[in-house]
C-alpha cells in the first residue's frame, strides 16, 4: 500500500523512487514547503479511493505481533480495518503540557507566521476563523502533516491547504529565515489540519505512530529551553 515519493525531486538525479516533479507539481518549493510537495503531486495524481502520507522518518504503527514482538509499520490488513467511511486517521496528537499551539510555535519559530496566516482566513474565509483561534489556545495539536482519508476529502482539504499556503507565501517575507524557518509552509500547514477538520465537521480517529530513527529527548529537551529563555530575554 505504500509508494515512495522522492520528495524535492526537481534538478535531482532519481533515487528510483517516484519523483514529485512528474506533471504538474510544486517540486520546487521543497525547502519551504517540505513534504507537502510530495502531498501536492499525490493530490494532482493518485487515483485511489483513499490516499494517506507519511515520512521516512515516521509511520503509523501497528498493533500487529510477529512472534513476540510488535509490528513497527501497519500493514495494509490492519489499516483497512481502521479505515471507516468519512473518517480521518491521525497520529496521536502532540501535548505542550506547558505551552500552547500558538507558543509553541512563537518561541519555535516566528510569530508572524501564524498572525499573518490568521490575517488570510479572516480576510479568505472567515468561516475557520474561530477555529483558528480555539486551537491556537490549546496544549494538544496534530503535527507531521501525517493522515489518511478519503480521496474525496483530500481534494477538499488540498484545495483550501494549498490556497492558504499560496497567499501566505505572497505575504512572507523569508529572506532573513534560518534554513530551518524557511521549511515555514511546512510548518504552518500542522497547525492548519486540525482547523480544517474542526470548521468542515469531519470526523477523525488517532491512531499511534512510530518514530523510525532514535530520539535524543535530551537534546530536545536542551533546545526547548533555550527557546524559552530567548522568549523571555
Amino acid at each position: 500500500m505504500y509508494l515512495p515519493v522522492q520528495v524535492g525531486a526537481a534538478g535531482k538525479e532519481s533515487i528510483g523512487f517516484q519523483r514529485d516533479d512528474d506533471g504538474e507539481n510544486i517540486s520546487g518549493k521543497n525547502e519551504n514547503y517540505c513534504e507537502l510537495t510530495g502531498l501536492y503531486w499525490a493530490w494532482k495524481h493518485v487515483e485511489a479511493d483513499w490516499v494517506g502520507l507519511v515520512h521516512y522518518r515516521r509511520h503509523f504503527s501497528g498493533d500487529r505481533r510477529v512472534g513476540n514482538k510488535k509490528a513497527r509499520v501497519i500493514r495494509r490488513e490492519e489499516l483497512a480495518g481502521k479505515l471507516n467511511e468519512g473518517t480521518v486517521l491521525l497520529p496521536m496528537p502532540r501535548k505542550y503540557w506547558i505551552e500552547t499551539n500558538y507558543s509553541q510555535y512563537a518561541h519555535a519559530h516566528h510569530a508572524k507566521d501564524l498572525e499573518v496566516t490568521r490575517e488570510i482566513l479572516g480576510e479568505k474565509c472567515p468561516a475557520y476563523l474561530d477555529a483558528w483561534d480555539e486551537i491556537m489556545k490549546r496544549t494538544t495539536g496534530h503535527r507531521f502533516n501525517m493522515f489518511v482519508m478519503e480521496k474525496k476529502t483530500l481534494d477538499r482539504y488540498c484545495g483550501w491547504l494549498f490556497g492558504v499556503l499560496a497567499e501566505l507565501e505572497k505575504r512572507l517575507d523569508i529572506s532573513g529565515y534560518s534554513q530551518n524557518d524557511q521549511r515555514v509552509f511546512g510548518f504552518v500547514s500542522e497547525r492548519l489540519l486540525d482547523v480544517w477538520l474542526e470548521t468542515e465537521g469531519v470526523p477523525h480517529r488517532d491512531i499511534p505512530y512510530v518514530f523510525m530513527e532514535n530520539q535524543n529527548w535530551i537534546v530536545k529537551g536542551m533546545n526547548f529551553i533555550r527557546r524559552k529563555m530567548r522568549a523571555e530575554d
